[in-house]
């Protein structure tokens, strides 16, 4: 395939070309020249409005459902959307049926992803069937190709079990994800403990929840050493923390989803499930906090964190309903609201480093691995944006801006 990209502004602050609109000749999957006005040389011409080009984004927690979940959502489409939404390579969480806890569980989806422009990079479950009881076969699944190992939205509550994944994958350069949220002290809440909860009498989740795990993980990381990767943040108290650890030179990594930095536990109002997620929605205080994590460096990654759910298990009533959001579609959008283009695309981009992986670099010679977005325009986020088999978005309505073009990767160019 032979293709020139005309007019692009390039933005990938590792480029030679960041900040200049040039033409991109691309055969073979390969970048051969960069400039101005290039001829087309009978190559497939793409153009459009507002074109800008970045390195591909990376998004560092997807769930999809296939293997056991495919009503919800299966690889092929998922990777489709994925595309489409502007990600050259997702992060897969381990949250099937089966669970991925195993080589062969790797080996399915992998080759389940073969052929496609977007990538997949699993990730193993730390824990047998993700029970919190067994460490899972976690040397296998490296070897097989998995590039972290955590158990989806589910704290480890043995302390345990933590410290020692800690220490035995530090053989093999491994990354352990942690998400923190005390069980305990969750007990049986559904929303964000605070005004919003209290006036519309839903059991609360405080803070503390997710703060008093971080602190605990924490000091796990301090005594075993090795890399720790904290996912999905979402207090004030919790960035405070690992900007602390940080500072201590602890190997700690974060992210925070997109729905965190954009919305607030306000939206609750109307008991829509739709925002129901974990950890829960919090204030304006937290996400402004988490805003702040983002710009100091404190907060490595942002996430879509997008989670299909069935229909059924969201018409229900809000005590009931299960928790999760789809977020591949709205993600560039809805953070083009509250953060500059540059911040979003280093950190859609940054997982890369985190897990170990090559970061692609648009200069002549590279291999294209591309977004191609535009940051003009507004426009409201609806169900025909959708393009996931579940549609439980909690970005229905409301204002983004920008859109996604698509991405070329894999010697694939893929447009909406």
């Amino acid at each position: 395939m032979k293709l020139i990209i005309k007019s692009a502004k390039i933005i990938d602050s590792k480029s030679p070309f960041h900040n200049q609109t040039v033409d991109l000749l691309i055969a073979d999957g390969v970048i051969e020249k960069i400039g101005v006005s290039l001829p087309n040389d009978d190559a497939q011409v793409v153009r459009f409005e507002d074109l800008h080009v970045s390195q591909g984004w990376f998004d560092s927690s997807v769930s999809l459902g296939e293997p056991g979940y495919e009503d919800r959502e299966t690889i092929a489409n998922g990777l489709q959307v994925a595309a489409k939404s502007g990600f050259t390579a997702i992060a897969l969480q381990p949250n099937s049926l089966p669970i991925i806890d195993n080589q062969s569980q790797v080996n399915f989806v992998k080759n389940k992803a073969n052929g496609f422009a977007t990538e997949i990079f699993p990730i193993g479950a730390l824990t047998k069937a993700s029970e919190g009881k067994d460490m899972a076969e976690l040397f296998d699944m490296k070897n097989s190709g998995a590039i972290a190992f955590g158990d989806y939205n589910k704290s480890i509550d043995n302390a345990n079990i933590l410290k020692i994944a800690l220490q035995y994958v530090q053989d093999f350069d491994g990354l352990v994800i942690a998400y923190s949220q005390d069980s305990n002290i969750k007990g049986n809440g559904v929303a964000n403990e605070g005004i919003v909860s209290t006036r519309l009498g839903l059991k609360g989740i405080p803070n503390l929840a997710e703060e008093l795990q971080i602190s605990r993980n924490l000091f796990l990381l301090e005594y075993t050493g090795g890399k720790l990767h904290i996912p999905t943040i979402s207090t004030a108290k919790s960035v405070e923390l690992i900007r602390e650890a940080k500072a201590k030179g602890l190997h700690v990594t974060c992210s925070a989803s997109v729905h965190h930095l954009v919305l607030t536990d306000e939206k609750l109002d109307g008991f829509d499930t739709r925002f129901k997620v974990t950890p829960p929605l919090r204030t304006e205080v937290d996400r402004q906090a988490l805003l702040n994590g983002i710009a100091d460096e404190t907060i490595d990654i942002i996430t879509s964190d997008h989670n299909p759910i069935d229909i059924e298990f969201k018409k229900m009533e809000f005590d009931t309903a299960k928790n999760g959001t789809i977020g591949l579609e709205s993600a560039f959008g809805a953070l083009l609201t509250v953060l500059p283009v540059e911040t979003i695309i280093k950190k859609l981009t940054a997982a890369r480093s985190v897990f170990g992986l090559e970061s692609p670099v648009i200069q002549e010679g590279a291999k294209a691995n591309i977004t191609l977005f535009s940051t003009e325009g507004k426009s409201t986020f609806t169900k025909e944006n959708i393009l996931s088999k579940s549609k439980n978005s909690a970005f229905l309505g409301t204002e983004i801006k920008g859109s996604v073009y698509g991405i070329l990767n894999q010697n694939q160019l893929v447009t909406k």
